[in-house]
């Protein structure tokens, strides 16, 4: 058997992303899909930033569920650019290129 590597390597959820997954490990592209699952199953997307849900654009509403996933997330990527979504409250939204970072601040 060969061993995954990369993206497809399970990585440890932390435990709001477990509970919301219902898994412990999985691949990261596995975590991003189904935390995709979950957005568009809820019609958690709206179009403007901290609009209102709709079915389709490119921010993410935080609901009770997904917050203090969201609120994990403090990092600073390779560019020097600072994700900070430590304040984020329900019903605001963050934009979906800030979901890679969501996922790297809910992995261990």
């Amino acid at each position: 058997m060969v061993e995954a590597k990369g993206l497809n390597k399970p990585v440890k959820l932390k435990n709001e992303l477990a509970e919301l997954l219902n898994a412990t490990e999985l691949p990261r592209t596995e975590i991003t899909k189904k935390l995709w699952d979950y957005i568009k199953a809820n019609k958690l997307q709206a179009k403007t930033e901290n609009g209102k849900p709709e079915n389709a654009g490119k921010f993410i509403v935080a609901d009770a569920k997904l917050l203090p996933i969201f609120k994990n997330t403090k990092s600073t990527s390779k560019s020097g650019k600072v994700t900070d979504l430590t304040h984020l409250k329900e019903g605001q939204t963050i934009g979906m290129m800030q979901m890679a970072a969501v996922v790297s601040a809910n992995i261990e």
